[in-house]
């Protein structure tokens, strides 16, 4: 594997961590800024927000610009937007760095991608695509607990100059490593990009990332409260469990992916969103114990991301070969938007005087909502070889 790809994983890793951060600081930026922890946590919607709306409409217009200067691009602005965070004075200044950071996501994973892609022989394509996304499942192990290490030491502010600091490296790697003459994408008229928008199965797809996604963010906002607050951890333990989270997802990736490869992506999907249902709903009565909660908080890793390649599968096949690009994109974006609909969902419940532990049966409201969705697709899927045989006969 070329030293390029470790490039891309660099600049993943960095992204990564950006996007989750904020979760193990939540209680310091509400504090400092003067603000409630659910306003604290509308920084996540904000970042997802910023994704969603990024992701297509940057794939869209830098689709004729040379992929090296695209990347170093995006990473550029990583950097500013990090460093703006650092330096913010209040809650409006933070939540616009954070939503110009966002703005590089999708397009970054998308482009890094289809360039990591290239600088491989075919039969590698896949095993590329997987090192450079490595770079964000070691941004949940590794980059966000030792943000939240860091924001507990020296301050949040402190924190993302870090992760404006991984950027700086990442944009030297990226520079250094990167070939400068990568194939461009073929040059096509925007209407036959956006053709792929026009397909009904890509939609019901996306929503399906959205709702499916969403449960899990309703509850993972407010970890660091509910860790801190309900079962009465230090901080030393906090960061802890959350590297234990961040172990659930390399695991429930690996998971979900395997089971996407020998069951297909519906039926895959089925089974992990109802893994993901029963975890969140056992988690209410986990939070009163450290051991079951850290049992709980790997469990929630590995169930939330067992869900991912199965819907990124359905996504894609759903588009087709002609749409890929598009629609990749835009299940980045769909997954952003199920964390900002799950940040407000669960910020409204904390705000109505509910109780931090109820955030687990608020999460697995949408969860319900997902498999109900994937059981109905799973019933079209399984009709669709009979009702053609029947037309066969006929």
């Amino acid at each position: 594997m070329p030293a390029a790809l470790l490039a891309l994983a660099a600049g993943a890793f960095g992204i990564g961590t950006t996007e989750f951060i904020i979760m193990g600081l939540l209680t310091q930026v509400s504090q400092d800024l003067q603000i409630s922890i659910p306003t604290a946590g509308t920084l996540i919607s904000g970042y997802a927000i910023g994704v969603a709306v990024g992701a297509p409409v940057l794939t869209l217009a830098s689709r004729h610009w040379p992929r090296k200067f695209l990347l170093l691009s995006l990473m550029l602005l990583f950097i500013a937007g990090n460093a703006a965070a650092a330096l913010a004075p209040s809650y409006g200044w933070l939540m616009a760095a954070r939503m110009l950071t966002s703005l590089t996501h999708g397009t970054f994973f998308g482009v890094g991608a289809v360039v990591a892609t290239q600088l491989v022989a075919p039969e590698k394509k896949a095993s590329a695509i997987a090192l450079m996304f490595s770079g964000l499942t070691l941004a949940t192990l590794l980059g966000v607990p030792f943000g939240t290490w860091i924001g507990q030491h020296w301050g949040w502010r402190m924190a993302f100059a870090a992760v404006s600091g991984i950027g700086v490296v990442a944009l030297l790697i990226l520079a250094r490593y990167v070939p400068r003459h990568l194939s461009m994408p073929a040059v096509r008229h925007l209407g036959h990009e956006l053709a792929v928008l026009r397909n009904a199965s890509l939609w019901r797809g996306l929503l399906l990332t959205v709702v499916g996604f969403a449960g899990v963010f309703t509850l993972y906002t407010y970890i660091e409260p509910l860790l801190t607050q309900i079962t009465g951890m230090g901080d030393r333990m906090v960061a802890l469990t959350l590297l234990l989270f961040g172990a659930g997802l390399a695991i429930g990736n690996h998971v979900g992916g395997k089971l996407a490869d020998r069951l297909g992506a519906q039926r895959a999907l089925w089974i992990s969103l109802a893994g993901l249902l029963l975890v969140l709903i056992a988690g209410y009565w986990l939070f009163a114990s450290t051991a079951l909660t850290i049992a709980f908080v790997l469990l929630l890793g590995i169930a939330a991301f067992a869900t991912v390649a199965p819907l990124q599968m359905s996504v894609l096949q759903a588009a087709g070969e002609a749409g890929m690009n598009l629609a990749s994109s835009l299940n980045i974006a769909a997954f952003n938007l199920g964390n900002a609909l799950g940040a407000w969902l669960g910020g409204a419940v904390i705000a109505q005087g509910l109780g931090l532990t109820s955030l687990t049966w608020t999460a697995a409201l949408p969860t319900a909502a997902a498999l109900l969705m994937a059981s109905l697709t799973l019933r079209h899927h399984a009709s669709r070889p009979s009702a053609s045989m029947a037309a066969g006969m006929h």
